[in-house]
Parts: C-alpha cells; structure tokens; sequence
C-alpha cells in the first residue's frame, strides 16, 4: 500500500504527483532534523524521491530567532535545529497551484518532529495530549476537527486509519518500538495566496513523526 492511499479527499482534489506526497521530518535525540519529501510508508530510495527535487526552501519555525542552514543531501535536506524542543517546517512551493473544477487550489504541507510540546502553532497540527503521550488532538488554527482519517505509519510500515472523534482526538495504537508517522488533511474553502499565486481554496497536509 503506498501513500496514494493516505485520504481519499487529498487524492482526488490534488494531481499526481501530489496526491501521493507528503513532508515529514526525522530527529534522533537532539542531533540534525532531517527533512524529507515523498512516500513515508515507503523506503526513501537513496537517491531520493522522483519529487525531491520540488522541496527547495522548506520553512523552520520556531528556532528562537537564530539562524537555521540547510544542507541539501542526496534524499533529504538536513538542518542543523538548536536546542531540545520539537521541530516544525511549514512549505507553500512544493507544487503550483492547480485548477480544480472551475477554482484554483492550493496546498501547504505542515510537519512536525517530536511530541514533548503540548501546544500547537501550525495552521494544521497534531498535538498531544500530554507530554510523549499517545492520545493527540487534531487542530486546525487552535480548534480541534472532528470526523477526520488520519493515516498511522507503525515502524514496522503497517498501515491503519483512525477518524478523529468527537473531541477530534485519536490514540495512536502501541505497535513496538520504533518511528511512528501520522498523516491529516484538512481544506479550506477560503482566498489565499499560494506560492505566490492566488487560489480559492487550501488543501492543508500536516505529518508528525515520533519514536517510541
């Protein structure tokens, strides 16, 4: 099963080959996040994604004002994160905007590394409940979304979509050690600049990675 399969929304509202993207982003301990552009349930071949190529100048939040560099790898970017905290990277250029019907749709991908923060400060954002806790809550600008799949990547690449309740909470199921990714997406139906260019509507797609 490969990451087309992610939400069935993203895939038919987003042209290939964005409807089988995502970013997510990999830190061990405290050393370099590294940034990735492609099929997280899949192996990063080494030479990267057929799409790396469109990941340029993805975008790092919350580094405390200091100066970030990126290091463009064979099949990731690095990026040299200071301090302990989780790392954020939000990027509106990985693919133009497209026409949809007779609008014109733009998308922004969110991802984050880490779950020690318990507070949210991407548009859309998988937030724990508690601290390294297992039970998140989808938020989209600070409110949380009910009724949405997300996509859990276990360690060992099994896949499993679980709908955000009522609360717009999930329990991401113990399946062993290892990193976990989850995947969401969300659309507003509302005017927006992306990349540049004016749309009607937003596809926001949101990752987070942990390891267990």
């Amino acid at each position: 099963m490969t990451m087309m399969k992610l939400l069935a929304g993203l895939a038919l509202a987003l042209p290939l080959p964005a409807a089988a993207h995502e970013i997510w982003v990999e830190r061990d301990a405290h050393g370099p996040a590294r940034i990735y552009l492609g099929e997280p349930a899949e192996v990063v071949p080494e030479a990267g994604d057929p799409e790396f190529h469109r990941l340029q100048n993805p975008q790092l939040l919350a580094t405390g004002g200091k100066a970030v560099t990126l290091v463009r790898r064979a099949n990731h970017i690095e990026a040299a994160v200071p301090g302990k905290g989780d790392v954020r990277v939000k990027d509106d250029t990985v693919f133009a905007p497209w026409k949809s019907g007779e609008q014109m749709q733009g998308a922004i991908f969110y991802a984050r590394a880490g779950r020690a923060e318990t507070k949210g400060t991407l548009d859309l954002e998988l937030v724990p409940v508690r601290a390294n806790g297992d039970r998140f809550t989808l938020l989209f600008r600070g409110e949380p979304v009910k009724d949405v799949k997300v996509h859990v990547i276990a360690p060992d690449r099994s896949e499993q979509e679980i709908a955000t309740d009522a609360q717009g909470q999930i329990d991401i199921p113990q399946q062993g050690k290892g990193r976990y990714i989850a995947a969401a997406s969300h659309t507003e139906q509302a005017a927006a600049t992306i990349g540049g260019q004016p749309v009607d509507s937003v596809m926001h797609v949101s990752t987070i990675s942990f390891v267990r």
